[in-house]
């Protein structure tokens, strides 16, 4: 039997790698970032050209994002176990070829069935990035790729929306919303051949998984998640509430299950030793909170622009770049602010979204789409101080041996909070009454929770 003495260190010589690695694997975690939000703008066409009715509409968008929160975890493990790198070109092979049957679904059915494959795809390959990043690299240059990971996060958010208006509106070869899922295609086939030659490989613990584990995981993560991105839609039938009241059962029955695997000295999915460090359990709650606010953001706001004001597609994604000229700004601004007042930065950047939400809250009936723009930019330029720095900033004292794990449980805590934030938001926003009033709500909801994760993120330790 294999105990938890018995793992393998993992052989890098980090001083001798370049940053070629980093760029193969955020090839990786842009396209599956993108997916989340591309596809919101391509709905009205998925709905008129597949005859689909408004809940598989919801699904086509939800179906992937609990796929892609039910597994990362497991993700994550099995890149402990098996190779990260392995793992990853794995998912990416399987992300490459979930998309291309994402584009040419016939039905809406078989869009829906595709699109939650894609998402276990995505559950597979993300956790990988984080894990490979963290064991690669050391010091500055760790602190260096993990950025540049929230960056590319973050800038598929932005770029969603400017990127599936311009691919609907040129409409290549009449294939119209399709192409926001077969794009992914070349940009698959041109990394997965570097991902061997480029990306070394690295694992944990040579043993099993533990697939009651995976299954009590995988069920907590579903009940929570399911009802929060489909009660809305089905106006909060009962399954949903029973499914909420069993979450936090399965969570214990889960934790009792890992504790007990641990006692035996065997493997467990989550190595519940990490939650020890104040860094990590805070910084993953933190993570979790802030999460609830930009995929909210940018699902109001599309909304917003569509509905509200009117604005095609394509005009929508170009006023979205005010919030991605904010976000590459952060890119350069936030690792020397980090230098100078620490973890602070996080909640400096939290507070100036709250303060980007308020100014867009105010001008949000205005009668000019300029006057959107320095709330826009604001809002943009805070969540780039929060997510470039987030990631280096929890996953500091991982273990090299355990970062799969680790980067498991933080993508999927933020993953939890951003289904989570849409539930919250999409409630205050769809009551009754007009799209801008609404909006302008939301924004003073959003302001208030960014409020409170700079309020939490004072209860961290990092180290130095």
């Amino acid at each position: 039997m294999t105990t938890l003495a018995d793992v393998r260190p993992v052989q890098i010589r980090p001083e001798t790698v370049g940053w070629a690695p980093l760029l193969v694997v955020l090839a990786g975690t842009f396209v599956t970032f993108l997916d989340f939000f591309i596809v919101n703008v391509a709905v009205p066409s998925i709905q008129t050209d597949l005859h689909a009715n408004p809940a598989a509409v919801s699904l086509v968008a939800a179906g992937y994002g609990l796929t892609f929160a039910a597994g990362m975890i497991t993700g994550g493990r099995l890149g402990d176990i098996y190779g990260r790198r392995r793992m990853f070109t794995l998912g990416l092979a399987l992300f490459t070829l979930t998309s291309a049957g994402c584009g040419l679904a016939p039905t809406a059915g078989v869009l829906i069935a595709t699109r939650m494959l894609q998402g276990a795809a995505g559950a597979l390959l993300t956790p990988q990035v984080l894990a490979i990043l963290g064991t690669t690299y050391t010091d500055s240059r760790r602190n260096a790729a993990f950025a540049a990971y929230g960056f590319a996060m973050g800038i598929a958010g932005v770029l969603g929306q400017l990127l599936g208006g311009a691919l609907i509106q040129a409409d290549v070869a009449g294939l119209g919303w399709r192409t926001i899922f077969l794009i992914n295609i070349p940009v698959g086939l041109a990394t997965l051949p570097m991902v061997s030659r480029l990306v070394p490989e690295s694992r944990g613990a040579a043993t099993r998984l533990d697939l009651v584990g995976t299954a009590l995981g995988t069920g907590t993560v579903t009940a929570l998640v399911l009802p929060l991105i489909e009660g809305r839609e089905h106006g909060w039938p009962a399954w949903t509430w029973l499914s909420l009241a069993a979450a936090p059962a399965l969570a214990v029955c889960f934790a009792a299950h890992q504790r007990r695997r641990s006692a035996l000295g065997r493997a467990p999915l989550v190595n519940l030793a990490l939650f020890r460090d104040r860094t990590f359990s805070i910084g993953c709650l933190a993570g979790l909170t802030f999460a609830l606010v930009p995929p909210s953001f940018f699902f109001i706001l599309a909304l917003y622009l569509q509905r509200g004001r009117g604005y095609s597609a394509l005009f929508s994604g170009v006023v979205f770049t005010a919030v991605g000229a904010g976000y590459f700004a952060a890119l350069l601004a936030a690792t020397p602010v980090a230098r100078r007042i620490g973890h602070q930065v996080l909640a400096l950047g939290a507070l100036l979204v709250a303060a980007g939400c308020v100014l867009l809250a105010e001008a949000a009936h205005a009668g000019s789409a300029w006057d959107l723009t320095p709330g826009m930019a604001v809002i943009g330029f805070g969540i780039g101080l929060v997510l470039v720095p987030l990631t280096s900033t929890v996953l500091a004292g991982v273990d090299p041996r355990h970062a799969g794990s680790a980067a498991g449980i933080l993508s999927t805590a933020q993953q939890v909070g951003g289904a989570l934030g849409v539930a919250v938001i999409g409630i205050v926003f769809f009551r009754p009454g007009a799209i801008t009033d609404a909006f302008a709500v939301s924004l003073w909801v959003l302001a208030g929770l960014t409020t409170a994760t700079a309020l939490l993120t004072q209860l961290l330790r990092p180290k130095h």
